[in-house]
């Protein structure tokens, strides 16, 4: 199995699997916040937050990272399983934008999706898991990572329109739009 050729590798970039692991880092960091918080407005704004990420997030996978795996590893059970996850997360996350932090029912919800997303988290990364086929698999890990964070940023360009505010806190360069890729197989 051909290894990375570090000199195909620009500056800053990451593979495909780096790429969603590091968006899985910064909403694990948010949920963790948002559930210490006190303020009403803090607890909007990071769940806001939260809820784009994981919609843009969940859509790159959908789009690109999933058909990709599918292909290249035939594992069905894996991969319908992941989109089962999405779909009901999805649908948290939309009960959740459709209401406030004084709603009793908000922050259960908020800790649901939390313990939904670990969940899966935990399913993408353990070892045997959807990161661990797809680095054994022929995929081109530094290809998809480069189409991952161009659709992502497209994504987040889009959500941004019409958003006066500043950028999240702890957000501030860690979602580098551009290249996002590592070596291919």
């Amino acid at each position: 199995m051909a290894r990375a050729n570090p000199s195909k590798k620009t500056p800053g970039s990451q593979d495909a699997i780096a790429l969603l692991k590091a968006d899985h880092r910064q909403v694990e960091e948010w949920f963790e916040e948002i559930l210490k918080a006190r303020s009403e407005d803090w607890k909007r704004d990071l769940a806001t937050r939260i809820c784009n990420a994981l919609k843009v997030h969940a859509t790159i996978e959908e789009e690109i990272f999933y058909p990709a795996f599918l292909v290249a590893t035939e594992d069905t059970d894996m991969h319908h399983e992941a989109e089962i996850e999405h779909k009901g997360a999805k649908q948290l996350i939309a009960e959740i934008e459709a209401t406030s932090p004084d709603d009793e029912y908000f922050t259960p919800k908020v800790k649901v999706l939390s313990e939904m997303i670990k969940h899966h988290v935990k399913e993408e990364e353990q070892p045997g898991g959807m990161f661990s086929e797809a680095r054994d698999s022929k995929m081109d890990l530094d290809q998809l990572g480069e189409q991952l964070a161009a659709r992502k940023a497209e994504l987040e360009g889009e959500a941004d329109e019409g958003d006066d505010s500043t950028p999240p806190r702890g957000q501030r360069e860690r979602r580098e739009p551009g290249r996002v890729m590592k070596s291919g197989r």
